[in-house]
């Protein structure tokens, strides 16, 4: 990117380099007559007159090609410069968001009175190193005779990485007595959580909005209404629109970077577009989550004979993490695998590469599954099983 704005500058007939200022500058001293005689090299008067000139100039002309004319483009622009130029198109960059959720408590006695303190955590088992943890927002009682009772929860801090699917909040951290299992179950958030929106995501938000001001109600316009929820990445959103309940109706597929949401989450975005008026005339726009299709998957590791027992059960852990996040159980905050999508060929070779780098201590590795070829919907894991060898 400096390489076409420096380009751009020297276009214009502007020195960009250290010599060619100084020659420029001996040129326009002589242009104007200068009667200064001691103009060698190894003059340090010379030298110092030039240095005081083209120095301030070139930290000028630096500024100008990394700063001053990258940021004033948004498909270059960054940080507080893109920000200025998403607020000229109405939009400004969405803040960083808490999950928020439900978590079941399980208990074996229906005899004994158990409540469930606010504040109480609930932690995760640890990816790459890394505890997630959340807190219940309220005091929850079990009702007489309930066996299960959910519970309202925060994360305690912010960010898309508490997305967690099913299952991976299990612990707790301070026992409670009574209380034998806890989880997160199916469809356990109710808000997700979000990073603060990235440079890209602003970006393509932005650019969105240039298709969005007409007056009729196009795929930029209802992209545009949908992004402003919180985590939904306009890039993330896939329409429908062969008329699936008839003329003048579409669908919006939307794909979140982890768990998806409860229903009530969708039914607020619905709601804000088809009760609220935020729709053409005669319109029918419904948004979903976009749908999902399951597959077994099965590995095979050889990892270094040279591990002990508790490091081989720790690597298979964390091989298990590493496929969990590539089909987007979680985010790539810890582990970095490409991650399945719609309408894309899922390699399992790339990802037997992938592995490797990662985990060094797999000497061999192989899948029993052939590459995913996904239309308009979401691979995901129905079972995973991760075989050790000798």
């Amino acid at each position: 990117m400096r390489s076409l704005f420096k380009r751009l500058v020297a276009d214009a007939n502007i020195p960009t380099e250290e010599h060619q200022l100084k020659n420029r500058f001996n040129q326009l001293a002589k242009a104007d007559g200068s009667q200064l005689s001691n103009d060698s090299r190894y003059s340090p008067f010379w030298r110092i007159i030039t240095a005081l000139v083209t120095k301030p100039v070139l930290w000028l002309i630096d500024l100008l090609i990394d700063q001053v004319l990258p940021n004033a483009f948004l498909q270059h622009a960054r940080g507080r410069y893109l920000d200025i130029l998403a607020w000229a198109v109405h939009i400004e960059r969405k803040p960083a968001t808490n999950a928020e959720g439900v978590i079941e408590f399980h208990r074996a006695n229906t005899q004994a009175a158990i409540t469930i303190p606010q504040n109480t955590a609930v932690q995760s088992v640890a990816i790459n190193g890394i505890i997630y943890e959340v807190k219940t927002t309220t005091a929850t009682t079990f009702a007489e005779g309930e066996l299960i009772t959910k519970a309202p929860v925060k994360a305690t801090e912010p960010g898309k990485a508490y997305n967690l699917a099913p299952g991976y909040y299990a612990i707790l951290p301070n026992p409670i007595n009574g209380i034998t299992q806890v989880t997160n179950p199916d469809g356990w958030l109710t808000t997700p959580g979000a990073d603060e929106e990235t440079d890209e995501a602003l970006r393509w938000r932005a650019r969105n909005q240039f298709g969005a001001v007409n007056q009729w109600h196009t795929d930029s316009v209802y992209r545009s209404l949908i992004a402003q929820f919180a985590g939904i990445d306009s890039r993330h959103i896939y329409f429908e629109h062969n008329a699936p309940r008839g003329p003048g109706t579409a669908n919006a597929f939307i794909l979140f970077a982890a768990d998806t949401p409860a229903d009530e989450y969708l039914e607020k975005i619905n709601q804000y577009i088809q009760s609220e008026g935020n729709h053409g005339h005669g319109d029918d726009l419904q948004v979903f989550a976009l749908p999902e299709k399951a597959f077994d998957i099965k590995l095979n590791v050889w990892p270094n004979t040279f591990l002990t027992e508790g490091n081989k059960q720790q690597l298979k852990t964390n091989i298990e993490h590493f496929i969990k996040a590539a089909f987007r159980e979680s985010t790539t905050d810890n582990y970095q695998p490409t991650q399945v999508s719609p309408r894309s060929r899922f390699s399992f070779s790339k990802l037997t590469q992938e592995l490797h780098r990662q985990f060094a201590d797999i000497d061999s590795l192989h899948f029993e599954n052939t590459d995913i070829v996904s239309e308009l919907w979401l691979p995901q894991i129905n079972s995973l099983t991760v075989v050790l060898h000798d």
